[in-house]
């Protein structure tokens, strides 16, 4: 085994890992990734533990650790460059928006397929300073697995233009 060989190992390792743990972070929900509990915490940090290994073999020193951290920031960078060039690559793999809840009423098919419950949605909504669901127009969870609220106040944008000296104020409706 040549001296590029064990690195070359650590860069096909770690392509490997990196495109596992995209994959099942995918399929386990996007909510995970925004609000994580103490739960998530420790299993993203067991799961960077049990990973370390595969990635790394045997090589514990200072080259193979940089190696391994560099692969990953190169195709880290790589699949981001993709998702921007690609769109509806992204759409696969960080998924889309979904719609939670639309002029006060939540939407319970969009609910399950998240795994967002009732109390967290309403716990999202005061969040936002909303008092009630039914006061929201529009609850989007992001695909990043935040969640946008957009109520009433919203519906007015207003916009301001110069025309000479004088500011004039347009108001549009943004629904």
């Amino acid at each position: 085994m040549g001296f590029f060989d064990g690195y070359l190992k650590i860069i096909f390792s770690c392509v490997i890992v990196y495109l596992f743990i995209v994959v099942f972070i995918r399929l386990f929900g996007k909510k995970e990734l925004a609000q994580l509990s103490v739960f998530d915490l420790v299993f993203i940090l067991l799961i960077s533990n049990a990973v370390q290994n595969a990635m790394v073999g045997t090589d514990s020193s200072l080259s193979g650790g940089i190696v391994a951290a560099g692969s990953l920031f190169i195709l880290n960078a790589i699949l981001k460059y993709l998702v921007y060039r690609f769109p509806s690559l992204g759409g696969f793999v960080e998924g889309h928006p979904l719609l939670l809840i639309y002029k006060g009423v939540m939407n319970s098919k969009n609910m399950a397929k998240a795994r967002i419950s009732e109390n967290e949605i309403k716990e999202a909504v005061r969040e936002h300073g909303v008092g009630d669901v039914k006061e929201v127009d529009l609850a989007i969870l992001e695909v990043d697995g935040n969640i946008s609220i957009l109520t009433h106040d919203f519906k007015q944008k207003s916009v301001k233009k110069r025309k000479g000296r004088k500011r004039i104020m347009k108001t549009s409706n943004i629904f």
